[in-house]
């Protein structure tokens, strides 16, 4: 059974697929699922960030708007060589998580390659630093592929 914030992400989601750009008023979504606007906040923090593939910006006033723009690529190359110049130097385990999602989202990694990397990287030995340079190494690869 899924959560309320899954379920939050799969609506999103669901119009994203149908317009690359959306504009939601926080106050209607939180109304739609009946609960408060700060879980919004939350899924759109959590879920719909630039290592997923998101650009989000909010307006304040009139409600509270966010726009979602999925980010578009043109190939493998400008996928791989975006999201190495989006990453921060030090990366939690639940970032490289969700970068591995969307390489396997976006048909780079299979399902298979991608549990390998997450578990490799998601080591809890390593550091940030550590993590963000390995993942950093591993997109260079990916993007010499064919």
């Amino acid at each position: 059974m899924e959560n309320t914030s899954d379920l939050i992400e799969a609506y999103l989601k669901q119009l994203l697929a149908e317009a690359r750009e959306i504009e939601i008023k926080r106050s209607e979504i939180a109304e739609r699922f009946s609960v408060v606007p700060s879980q919004i906040n939350y899924v759109i923090k959590t879920r719909f960030n630039s290592i997923q593939g998101f650009d989000v910006e909010s307006k304040r006033g009139g409600g509270g708007y966010i726009k979602i723009v999925k980010f578009e690529y043109s190939s493998k190359h400008e996928l791989l060589t975006k999201l190495r110049a989006r990453l921060p130097d030090s990366l939690t385990t639940h970032d490289v998580s969700e970068v591995f999602q969307l390489l396997f989202d976006e048909g780079i990694l299979t399902e298979r390659e991608k549990n390998l990397l997450t578990t490799v990287l998601n080591n809890d030995v390593l550091s940030g630093a550590v993590r963000g340079l390995l993942l950093f190494q591993v997109l260079e690869r990916l993007d010499r592929m064919n």
